[in-house]
């Protein structure tokens, strides 16, 4: 192999090493269904706990309002994605797309953006999930473990299970989305037959001088709301990570990923109105435990610890899902050479565990900090989730100009699948990702979550401008934008394409 090197677009490559690619290798594990299941796991906790702030900011009518357009953003952008996501059949997702729309700078800051997504929604369903599993031993056990153990258990039992191989993790990921999906259908049922839902519970907020009850808070706080409304559908972009594991990522992906979101806005829809409408959008608002509230007023207080137990199922699904996506969104940026290369090295069972690993520990300290700094009084996981949320939509307005750019500047790279609703999709989704931006930035509750990822976004430019961009290594994505769409396809073509090429000594 030689050792010269290239510059190219203010970033230097230098030639793998020999067996590079033979030691981050995935494995081709999953169909349609399995990357179904990945994705539904991902979301379907929204649907649990997380969303229901949003009725305290804007009340019913705004919720609903936000709800509406969060579809229609996520429908749009999924056809955007799905796009991108077949003509670039590798592993990078957001970063790929804006590495090939925007340059390496443009890859990096997505995809870092997605990282700070991933491991945050991990840390945020963590921090949940904590308090649901403390409850359901302190009923049936009679013991309570401090909150930062739980955390302990909850990574290393989910960083085992995606260390055990893809398609383990594909298989565990169907069918916990599959009884999140029953145990949502029952509380569907139950609510209908039990003659305590009320259109009037919905909208039982007091008004604000000169408002609404639709809209008891104005029209503004609709904008506070988008972000809750996400939390229904935060995490199906992420199936462009699944597309080395996929056995036809460019058929399979963007179907599954309509598919999937039917699915989530059906979900998503019925505990809107459902929940709400059976224990009142004022006391909804506020609660820490939206769906077991929904039972307890339905069924026997007896059963709350069994009903724990099921909403926890939920919260689990997407802890499997989000850290499946954070292993290999690490792991394709350091396979590239942006963040450190020690990060994507696979191992026997072809998972990529060093990423995992240390997204884990990175979610861990960001808990115990803000635990430390305010968390315990019931903050931490609202942070948290902003934090998440905050560089979902950073990335989501990213990838959108990513489509936009990507049809213009590559007009013959094949595309297996086009987005029905083309440019103007996209640009309806960038629209409504950036009124969440302003929204942010807007709610003052928001902004410890905007700093700490200025932070972030400081640190990993220093680091990048330093150290990554003298490192980059022709990665399947890489190859992609260099040829302007002609290569990059690792099925096809394996894992060194251009390296004759870029490097003819």
């Amino acid at each position: 192999m030689v050792s010269e090197s290239r510059s190219v677009s203010g970033v230097t490559y230098t030639p793998a090493e020999a067996g590079y690619f033979e030691k981050r290798s995935l494995k081709r594990t999953a169909g349609f269904w399995g990357i179904w299941g990945i994705g539904i796991a991902a979301v379907i906790s929204g649907d649990f706990s997380g969303w229901n702030f949003g009725l305290a900011s804007a009340g019913f009518g705004g919720m609903l309002i936000a709800f509406v357009l969060v579809v229609v953003m996520y429908f749009t952008m999924l056809f955007s994605i799905g796009e991108m996501s077949a003509a670039m059949p590798h592993t990078g997702g957001a970063y790929s797309f804006a590495r090939a729309a925007m340059g390496p700078w443009g890859g990096f800051i997505t995809g870092l953006a997605e990282t700070i997504e991933y491991v945050a929604t991990t840390a945020v369903i963590v921090y949940f999930s904590a308090a649901y599993a403390n409850g359901i031993t302190s009923v049936l056990f009679g013991f309570e473990l401090p909150g930062w153990m739980w955390w302990v258990i909850l990574y290393a039992v989910f960083i085992l299970l995606n260390m055990a191989g893809a398609a383990v993790s594909f298989a565990f990921a169907l069918v916990v989305a599959v009884v999140s999906i029953a145990i949502l259908a029952v509380f569907a049922v139950l609510a209908i037959v039990s003659g305590q839902f009320s259109v009037d519970n919905l909208f039982d907020i007091v008004p604000d001088a000169g408002q609404t009850e639709f809209l008891p808070h104005g029209v503004l706080p609709i904008l506070f709301a988008l972000p809750f409304a996400m939390w229904f559908f935060l995490g199906i972009e992420e199936l462009p990570l699944v597309a080395e594991e996929a056995h036809n990522p460019t058929k399979d992906i963007p179907r599954a990923g309509i598919v999937g979101m039917i699915t989530l806005v059906i979900c998503g829809a019925a505990v809107l109105v459902l929940n709400p409408g059976i224990n009142g959008s004022e006391a909804l608002g506020v609660s820490a435990e939206p769906l077991l509230d929904g039972f307890r007023a339905i069924l026997p207080d007896g059963l709350a610890a069994v009903l724990s137990a099921f909403a926890l199922i939920g919260l689990l699904a997407s802890l499997q899902g989000i850290m499946f996506a954070y292993g290999r969104n690490m792991y394709s940026l350091s396979r590239a050479g942006y963040y450190p290369k020690v990060l994507s090295l696979t191992g026997k069972r072809q998972t990529p565990w060093v990423a995992l690993l240390v997204g884990a520990v990175i979610g861990f300290v960001a808990l115990i900090v803000v635990d430390l700094t305010g968390g315990s009084a019931g903050s931490g996981g609202a942070i948290v989730l902003n934090i998440a949320v905050w560089g979902a939509v950073l990335a989501y307005v990213l990838q959108m100009a990513s489509f936009i750019i990507l049809r213009r500047v590559f007009p013959n790279a094949n595309r297996p699948y086009v987005s029905p609703t083309g440019v103007a999709g996209a640009v309806v989704a960038g629209i409504i990702a950036l009124a969440i931006f302003l929204g942010f930035l807007l709610n003052e509750a928001f902004r410890p979550a905007i700093v700490a990822i200025a932070v972030v976004y400081v640190v990993g430019l220093v680091l990048f401008a330093v150290f990554g961009r003298s490192r980059l290594v022709l990665s399947p994505e890489e190859e992609y934008a260099l040829s302007g769409g002609m290569h990059g396809d690792p099925q096809a073509e394996g894992y060194d394409a251009m390296e004759k090429d870029v490097f003819p000594g």
